[in-house]
Order: structure tokens, then C-alpha cells, then sequence
């Protein structure tokens, strides 16, 4: 949530500001309000000392009718102030109702434009494959090895589902366990297990409710929402708590399945597994001090880098223009890599600086080292990285000319050493079954 003081102090500036993410904020209509309910708690403040002093008087009055005459008079201020706060409260709504729906400002350094066509491509790197043929799309190898069923998974789960099988699951399974290991043992991240379902107000403290709720699964029997990824319950651990400053930095990583009522257009990414509502992710947050940010977002996504450099894959860096940043975000930065077989890029991470807007919208703080009153603390979250898409990177990147798969250097020790996947068994256990 944006912090009321930014408007009031400098309003034009604000606008500018906002105006970049293609929003036209209601600035007038916030300041009127702020303006009512400053009056309000003004007024309130006025008819309660009023009405503090006619209590002594009260006290100090011997004369019964005089007495009875005050406190009938001290009701009636009573019933005032009582009335008073109750048109704070719904200006207090009404205010907060405007403020949830305006997203985060852009650091004064991400690119303007109006949308992803102002992006800027920062770095690149990882190896140039090459091919002594015609790379194939991830949907066709997959299939013809039998690790995905698009079929099967249709039938059961209708549009975009689909299943993993076999060196398919594992490879996944692989890549999952992979990536926790590195953000634990190397980064220094401690593994969360988070709920799937959360309730609403998690949803509104990162910023998804209540603007996004038709990309949201909900169950509107129980009021809960299937996490569209696992920042939402993670960033909502130390809600309206106050924490040590000697804690900060707090890393936390979990892996979860995430789920989103994305609208795809027909035609568009309609094969495969890039675009679908349920799909795995390894997700990095961070809670940090506000003058650590910047220096955490780096580290952020040098961490994220470090897993596609160890994937081998070929990457390139996007700095997020205005327009194409996400809701809540200050400053993102995209990790893309090359599929050769769709011949595209896929974007396979992203990390996002949110600064305070998520710790005010979920009051999340801490109280510095030494004492004095406690502040919001900065929440930064990043992809670590994001499935299926790096199945689909490695699937086409190491594709050989036969259709088998080479199993990269970093994940053979989850597959006790084997090198290729190969086709599946149709059905059943695969023939090489270990003695019970």
C-alpha cells in the first residue's frame, strides 16, 4: 500500500509518478478524504477534551441541579463523539478502499514505457547451443518419449491439463529437490512448507486482492484461495508482527504447486506446458531493512542466475519497463531462456524489490537495533526458479537428433547417475525393478 504522506506531500509528483505504470489515480478524491478525516479526528479531539473538562466540573459541583444538568450535558457530548468515530470509520474504509487499489511506484531507474515492448536487456549469458539438426518443440519429443501425457491429462483435468510420467515426474521431482538444496545449503535460505489455501487478507497484504480475483480459485463456501504462488503465505508469516531488527535479513524458500485462472486467448500457446493453472515453483522471499534493498534485490538474482548457469542454459536479463511491472512491484528484473524447439524466449524467473508496500498492506515490521519505534520492513521475492518452463528449456536444449534427452551435469545424482532420458514403458513398471 502506498503510503498516504508520498500523495499529500507532493501530489503532482505522484501523479507523474503513477502515470507511468498506466494508472490514473483518484489523487484528488484520496486528498478529500484525508482532508474529512483529519477534520473528523480534529473534531473529536476537540469535543473530548471538552468533554474532559466538563467532568471536573462535574466533580467539583455541590449543587444537585447544577450536577445533574453537566452530566446530562457530558451525554450529550458523549453521543456526539460516538457518532464522530463512527464517520471516521467509514471515511477510514473508504480511504483504505482507495489506497488497496493503487499499485506500488517505480523506482525513479526502471525503464518508462507502456508495456513490455520497453523492456531493456541488461545481461546475457550461458552457452550458444548448436544443432547438426532441426530442434523439435518440447510437445512433440515429450510425447513421443511418453514423459508427458497431454491426452490423459485433457481427459482428467480438462483444458491445460496434463501429465508427467515416468523420467517426465522425475525430472521434476529432480529439479525441485535440486534447486531447494542450493537456495538451502549455498544461499542460506531456510525451506518453508506453506499452506496451499489462505484466507483473503493474505491475498489483499501482497497485493493480489482485491484487484486480481478473477485469475484466483476460490472456495467461497470456506472463504479460502488457492495460492497463486508460494510468496502469498510466505510473506504473511510475520504479519501484524514486530520483529528484532538483530533477525533482518530473513531468507525463506519453499517449493509449492501454484494455481492461476490465467486467460489464455485461443491460438495462443495452446501447445505444451508453457501457459497452464497448475504448475510448480521454487520461490525465494526475503524481508529485509529498507536501506538493504537495493543491495538484496542484486543478491537476488545473482542467486537466481547461479541455478540457470549451473543448468547450462542460455539466458538473457530483462529490466521490467513501468508499464509491464507487476502490480506491487517497485523494481523487477526477468530471467529469460532460449527454447530452441518453440523458438522463444521463456521467461523462467522473476524477481521483484516491493520496498514497503506489501509490509503496509500486511504490517509487517521491525524495531531497529538500540531501541526507537518500529518501522516497515522491505519484502523482495524471486523465482528460483520457475517449472514447467525450465523442463521445457531443457527438454529442447538438450534434445539429441534420436529424441532421447541428456540428463544435465547438476541433476544426475537424482537420477542415480543415468545420463539420458529415454522412452518410457507404455504401461506398468518400468522392466528394471529392484529386488524387494
Amino acid at each position: 500500500m502506498i503510503d498516504i504522506r508520498i500523495i499529500r506531500e507532493n501530489p503532482e509528483e505522484f501523479r507523474r509518478r503513477i502515470a507511468t505504470k498506466g494508472v490514473d489515480a483518484p489523487v484528488d478524491v484520496i486528498l478529500q478524504k484525508n482532508e474529512q478525516r483529519r477534520a473528523l479526528i480534529t473534531e473529536v479531539e476537540r469535543i473530548k477534551a471538552e468533554r474532559n473538562e466538563g467532568s471536573k466540573q462535574v466533580a467539583r459541583t455541590r449543587d444537585a441541579t447544577e450536577r445533574n444538568a453537566l452530566i446530562a450535558e457530558m451525554k450529550g457530548l458523549g453521543d456526539k463523539i460516538s457518532a464522530l468515530d463512527d464517520q471516521v470509520r467509514q471515511v477510514d474504509e473508504a480511504l483504505n478502499d482507495l489506497l488497496l487499489g493503487i499499485p506500488n511506484l517505480p523506482d525513479e531507474d526502471v525503464p518508462v514505457g507502456p508495456d513490455e515492448t520497453a523492456n531493456v536487456v541488461t545481461s546475457e549469458g550461458g552457452p550458444e547451443r548448436e544443432f547438426s539438426f532441426t530442434p523439435r518443440p518440447h510437445w512433440e519429443l515429450a510425447e513421443e518419449l511418453g514423459i508427458i501425457d497431454f491426452e490423459r491429462g485433457v481427459k482428467v483435468a480438462g483444458t491445460r491439463g496434463y501429465v508427467l510420467r515416468g523420467d517426465g515426474a522425475k525430472l521434476q521431482r529432480a529439479l525441485i529437490q535440486w534447486m531447494l538444496d542450493v537456495h538451502t545449503t549455498r544461499h542460506g535460505y531456510s525451506e518453508i512448507e506453506p499452506p496451499l489455501q489462505v484466507l483473503s487478507e493474505m491475498l489483499v497484504g501482497t497485493g493480489n486482492l482485491p484487484k486480481f480475483a478473477d485469475t484466483l480459485f476460490h472456495d467461497a463456501e470456506e472463504d479460502k484461495w488457492l495460492i497463486p504462488t508460494a510468496e502469498v503465505p510466505i510473506t504473511n508469516l510475520y504479519r501484524d508482527e514486530i520483529l528484532p531488527g538483530e533477525l533482518l535479513p530473513i531468507y525463506h524458500v519453499a517449493a509449492t504447486p501454484c494455481f492461476r485462472r490465467e486467460q489464455i486467448s485461443a491460438g495462443r500457446d495452446v501447445r505444451g506446458i508453457k501457459r497452464v493453472y497448475q504448475f510448480h515453483k521454487v520461490e525465494m522471499v526475503k524481508f529485509v531493512r529498507p536501506d538493504k534493498s537495493d543491495e538484496e534485490l542484486k543478491r537476488l538474482m545473482s542467486e537466481a542466475l547461479y541455478v540457470v548457469d549451473r543448468l547450462g542454459l542460455k539466458y538473457h536479463v530483462l529490466d521490467l519497463s513501468t508499464g509491464d511491472m507487476t502490480f506491487g512491484s517497485a523494481h523487477t528484473f526477468d530471467i529469460e531462456t532460449w527454447a530452441p524447439g518453440s523458438n522463444e524466449w521463456l521467461e523462467i524467473s522473476s524477481c521483484s524489490n516491493f520496498r514497503d508496500f506489501q509490509a503496509r498492506r500486511a504490517n509487517l515490521k521491525f524495531r531497529p537495533e538500540g531501541g526507537g519505534r518500529p518501522q516497515f520492513l522491505n519484502t523482495l521475492n524471486g523465482s528460483g526458479l520457475a517449472l514447467p518452463r525450465v523442463m521445457i528449456a531443457i527438454i529442447e536444449n538438450y534434445q539429441r537428433e534420436d529424441g532421447t534427452i541428456q540428463i544435465p551435469v547438476a541433476l544426475r545424482p537424482y537420477f542415480d547417475g543415468r545420463d539420458t532420458i529415454g522412452k518410457q514403458p507404455v504401461f506398468g513398471p518400468s522392466a528394471h525393478i529392484a529386488d524387494v
